[in-house]
């Protein structure tokens, strides 16, 4: 997504050029974070959490992964690595053509203003110190995303794209509700112009009717501005409302990954269908079977000799507790991780 002086001059946001090629703006194959565990008075390393295992996935200029699956299953780890938040442990990730993981801090700073986060937390991830309208200027001001005559023009247009008021430049995080807070720190991530923002469960802390609200904020701003999204979450009413595709997570790996519309169709992997079947159906006529998972989720840190899913698939077969599974092409760019269909 090109950035001309026009476009910065004017505060409107640059759009991808119809020309492009049908390359992926995001892509990473086999990002893998673990995390070293250190005991003992000189700090040994005695294993490793295995937070992001070998994850592979795509995303289209303009269209959304939904990133779904149990807490500690690594969802959010993945965005922090993607936008080298934190280092990769191994594998790769790209970013418009460019290889993040090789990039220096110098080199990657340019990307910081095409790349956001909005985090899970609108309140924690905001400074109690600083007026809103400071806030969201503090960084278009760092990355001269506008001239400096221009800031406060450009931060109000931003911030009415967003459904919040002029006059609300001046007071403080604590004086808003949840739903506005989470609108200031959308606002904060469009503001420089992002050709990608990851959603970490940006929904997650609100009440139905203001989730719903955010969604289609979201929404419209992806339509207007073509931006891509990463969407993090664990409500899959909401993932089917935004995704275009979906990729599900099972202890830092992906063990299911496709076109939203085939997954929320047809599950195959145990664990999706697991997950699925927790779906509420709005029809007191109609009953799905619900897949009941027992046990508690393994530890990351734990070392399995077969699939991670074991302990708790009612589908498992000998195959399963002594050989990993591979990720297998069942057809249309879908992929599964399990013994079933290989």
């Amino acid at each position: 997504m090109s950035r001309t002086a026009g476009n910065i001059q004017s505060g409107e946001r640059a759009r991808p050029d119809a020309g492009q090629s049908n390359a992926p703006l995001v892509s990473a194959r086999g990002m893998t974070k673990y995390y070293p565990i250190r005991a003992g008075f000189f700090g040994r390393t005695v294993g490793s959490v295995r937070a992001v295992d070998g994850v592979s996935f795509d995303i289209q200029r303009g269209k959304t992964l939904g990133l779904v699956g149990e807490s500690g299953c690594g969802k959010t780890t993945v965005g922090k690595t993607l936008l080298r938040l934190t280092d990769m442990t191994a594998g790769e990730a790209s970013f418009d053509g460019m290889d993040l993981s090789k990039l220096s801090r110098r080199e990657l700073k340019p990307l910081r203003a095409r790349m956001q986060i909005i985090f899970q937390d609108p309140y924690s991830s905001l400074s109690p110190r600083l007026p809103v309208g400071e806030i969201i200027a503090e960084a278009v001001r760092e990355h001269k995303i506008v001239p400096r005559q221009e800031l406060d023009g450009y931060v109000t247009k931003v911030m009415r794209s967003c459904e919040l008021q002029a006059y609300h430049k001046d007071r403080y995080p604590h004086e808003f509700s949840g739903g506005q807070r989470q609108r200031v720190c959308i606002a904060r991530a469009i503001a420089l112009n992002p050709d990608f923002i990851v959603c970490d469960e940006p929904v997650s802390a609100l009440d139905v009717s203001i989730q719903a609200q955010i969604i289609n904020l979201l929404a419209d701003l992806q339509r207007e501005y073509g931006m891509a999204y990463l969407f993090i979450s664990h409500d899959l009413s909401v993932v089917e409302h935004i995704a275009d595709t979906v990729g599900v997570m099972y202890l830092g790996q992906m063990v299911e990954y496709g076109a939203r519309r085939d997954i929320f169709r047809e599950p195959l992997h145990p664990y999706t269908k697991a997950l699925f079947s927790a779906i509420p159906i709005p029809n007191p006529t109609v009953r799905r079977e619900r897949i009941i998972l027992e046990g508690s989720l393994p530890s990351p840190a734990q070392v399995f000799p077969g699939c991670r899913f074991q302990s708790r698939c009612r589908e498992r077969t000998p195959r399963c507790l002594d050989e990993p599974p591979v990720e297998r092409e069942v057809g249309g760019g879908r992929r599964v991780l399990c013994h079933l269909y290989g």
